[in-house]
């Protein structure tokens, strides 16, 4: 199956909506009610922010090594991908915090460390945007990536190294999950159901890029684009408009 073909959309549609039947049927939360349901969306969008980064790692270390274009455009496609699902994360989390802790917003090591993580990435992209030249930017860029990786695992230590209001980790954990099986089940459809997502997405992101590219390239070798002929129509004034 050419899962990054043209199937990659369709797949993304079929284990979304499973994801969505396993998240409705899966028994509720015995403290929390459905209330607990937001988790099959807030710790997907979690997992995907730690995979962009990781990738933006993985693509930065590439590009250091290897200087070849290619390996920049996917670090900054999912970096920009990673901080969508990181805003997203934090956004479910409040939803899911004002009931259960009468806050949107409380300064819990696992809120700060998430927020940090999200403004670091955001001067990433900030990084990017504020370099023109295409060496140089890459460049600058991959050394941030790496440095900012950092911040991942202290986000997912932070439970286990500051006790506080946020639970402890219940799947990525020493043993067998703390989490009902059935719902573990829910929760792993709807984590595959985000990667594929993750998948679509930088696969339009990085095939922008290199459209982006080729125009600026066309430019910088003053070639003409599509439509450059074309002129604005010119009023001219007649005696009736004195």
């Amino acid at each position: 199956m050419r899962l990054f073909g043209t199937r990659l959309p369709n797949a993304v549609a079929v284990v979304a909506a499973a994801g969505l039947v396993a998240a409705v049927l899966a028994p509720p939360d015995r403290i929390q009610g459905d209330l607990q349901r937001l988790m099959y969306l807030h710790v997907p969008a979690a997992w995907v922010a730690y995979l962009s980064f990781a990738v933006t790692l993985g693509g930065s270390v590439a590009w250091l090594w290897r200087r070849e274009p290619r390996f920049d455009r996917v670090a900054a496609a999912s970096a920009e991908v990673g901080v969508f699902f990181t805003g997203l994360a934090i956004a479910l989390g409040s939803v899911w915090g004002k009931p259960t802790w009468g806050v949107w917003w409380t300064w819990d090591p696992r809120l700060v460390t998430t927020a940090l993580m999200f403004f670091v990435y955001l001067g990433y992209l900030a990084l990017r945007r504020a370099v023109s030249d295409r060496v140089s930017r890459a460049r600058r860029s991959a050394v941030f990536g790496v440095v900012a990786f950092v911040q991942v695992p202290v986000v997912h230590l932070s439970v286990v190294w500051w006790r506080a209001l946020h639970q402890p980790a219940t799947v990525l954990r020493p043993g067998d999950p703390s989490i009902d099986h059935t719902m573990l089940a829910a929760l792993l459809v709807n984590v595959l159901a985000f990667t594929l997502l993750y998948l679509l997405l930088m696969r339009a992101r990085v095939r922008l890029a290199v459209a982006e590219e080729e125009q600026e390239a066309r430019q910088a070798d003053g070639t003409e684009l599509a439509g450059s002929a074309v002129e604005a129509p010119r009023l001219e004034r007649t005696a009736t408009d004195v």
